[in-house]
């Protein structure tokens, strides 16, 4: 009985370790590539499974990207939360922007932030891929008004909602430009007016 409980047991967690590499993997090449660019049986060779393993995982396509959605979302939000918690007093929205903000974000698409890597894309998507997207985008917004002096009024929230949009615009357009030089220029003029330069 105990093997059998033992053989079980390893068996979810093999299960699992599959499920959480595909989620992994997803996460990463939806934000290099695009919703659209992202096919399951390029992800399941890159997470070294079987393209007929995937449904023992996953309902549909679309149940894979909510998920991939929601871990590039997570992890997006704890790596800048991370940067405010050790940032000294009165530091963490320039240190979050400045983190935010800077050529290497720009250079890792898809490893950052996936609203400035997939917002264009957003409105086209399903239902649960939105609602995920959305949540972490309230939980980014959130993060930034509680860094706020004025933190419980609304000014700080309204602040919080203009410094969001302004950092996801921002980058948006210095991944989007040829030019390696008004890339940083957008990147510098943002911190600058926002007073968080280097």
């Amino acid at each position: 009985m105990t093997i059998m409980k033992n053989a079980n047991s390893d068996k979810f967690t093999k299960k699992k370790l599959s499920h959480d590499r595909i989620v992994e993997v997803t996460s990463q090449a939806i934000r290099r590539s695009g919703y659209d660019g992202t096919g399951i049986a390029d992800i399941m060779k890159q997470a070294g499974l079987t393209h007929g393993g995937f449904y023992s995982h996953f309902t549909s396509r679309e149940a894979l990207l909510a998920e991939a959605a929601d871990r590039a979302g997570a992890d997006s939000v704890a790596m800048t939360a991370s940067i405010a918690a050790s940032a000294p007093a009165g530091q963490a929205i320039p240190a979050m922007m400045r983190a935010y903000l800077s050529n290497e974000h720009v250079q890792s698409i898809e490893f950052g932030c996936p609203i400035a890597a997939l917002g264009s894309e957003m409105p086209r998507q399903c239902a649960e891929v939105r609602h995920a997207s959305t949540r972490h985008i309230k939980e980014m917004i959130d993060l930034v008004a509680r860094q706020s002096p004025d933190w419980g009024q609304p000014k700080a929230h309204e602040e919080a909602l203009f410094t969001v949009a302004t950092m996801v615009g921002t980058l948006l357009l210095a991944r989007a430009v040829d030019d390696p030089k008004l890339s940083s220029n957008l990147l510098n003029a943002t911190l600058k007016h926002f007073n968080a330069e280097f």
